[in-house]
């Protein structure tokens, strides 16, 4: 299925159903009174939160959503059947706006957390509820009330632990595939991860999602290259992973250049742990050059598996001391 992060939506709950005017008609009982029974509600749009999507690729296929309209009443004091609500599920970590407004109505990022998007209408009284001891007999109910409509923005930010960033072609979705049971697309050219891709990292004791995110370029807080539209995804991580091609070019410049990108973005995202790891070692001399950075490195191999082990073991540390 195709990875979608963001898309458009109408929604509209169900209006009320009317209340009824009827009045007591039986045999020997000449002056019956109000019998009118009321309306049924309409019923919602709610949004369910779901840990089994990924995506929002279902609504692109279906774009518009109408709840049920509630019964109208009848008489005899029968009340209308409330409308059916509509529950859609959507991926953990889906924000939700008012496209016309673009005031955030909520999130979802726990399993089965709901959120009312258009409220059903109110169904209307029917006459029965108006009888007075002045006016024994009225003859008014009330209309159903109209449901909320909405046009909604749905943005995903992905739900990880671990999300692993760097520069085009640093190797994230070859140390993603190692760290991990994923199998993302990789290939020797910048580019090859179009959308972020999702593995588990299963230690002793617990385990882990990982997320490795599209290439970052030089001017991504402002939209260029993959920009925005993937750099948000991190911004729910408990920790960072930048990779770095240590066989080419300069580590520590490579470094410096996508922390000032996420920096740029939310600067509360390298305020996480974050480790960086030195990838393709295999190309390397024997003598490793020098690199002085101001956190944790490891020397690994995406391709041989070299250091990951000890990779492994810190982002196991960093994530149970975050939750202790």
């Amino acid at each position: 299925m195709r990875f979608v992060d963001e898309v458009e939506i109408v929604v509209r709950a169900g209006a009320g159903g009317d209340g009824c005017v009827s009045f007591r008609r039986e045999k020997y009982v000449p002056r019956g009174g109000p019998d009118g029974g009321d309306g049924g509600d309409g019923g919602s749009v709610i949004l369910v939160g779901c840990n089994r999507l990924q995506t929002l690729a279902d609504f692109e296929y279906r774009r518009s959503y109408l709840a049920e309209r509630g019964e109208h009443g009848k008489g005899k004091n029968r009340h209308g059947a409330s409308g059916r609500d509509i529950r859609l599920r959507v991926p953990l970590g889906t924000d939700v706006f008012d496209a016309a407004t673009n005031d955030k109505l909520g999130e979802l990022v726990e399993p089965g957390q709901e959120l009312t998007v258009a409220a059903g209408g109110r169904g209307g009284r029917g006459n029965a509820r108006f009888a007075t001891a002045v006016n024994q007999a009225p003859r008014r109910a009330e209309p159903g009330m109209p449901g909320e409509e909405r046009r909604l923005r749905l943005v995903l930010r992905l739900l990880a632990d671990v999300g692993i960033v760097g520069l085009p072609n640093a190797g994230k979705s070859s140390l993603l595939a190692t760290l991990t049971s994923a199998r993302p697309r990789i290939a020797a050219y910048p580019f090859t991860t179009l959308t972020p891709n999702l593995g588990v990292l299963a230690t002793s004791d617990f385990r882990f999602t990982v997320a490795d995110m599209p290439g970052i370029v030089s001017g991504a807080h402002c939209g260029k290259g993959l920009g925005l539209r993937f750099l948000r995804h991190i911004e729910r991580t408990r920790m960072i992973i930048v990779v770095v091609d240590a066989a080419a070019g300069s580590p520590e410049q490579d470094y410096r250049q996508v922390c000032y990108e996420l920096e740029r973005h939310d600067s509360s995202i390298l305020k996480r742990p974050r480790l960086v790891a030195l990838n393709k070692v295999d190309l390397l001399p024997l003598r490793r050059p020098g690199v002085k950075l101001d956190v944790q490195s490891f020397w690994v191999s995406a391709r041989t598996g070299s250091g990951i082990d000890k990779l492994k073991a810190a982002i196991d540390r960093v994530l149970r001391e975050g939750s202790g």
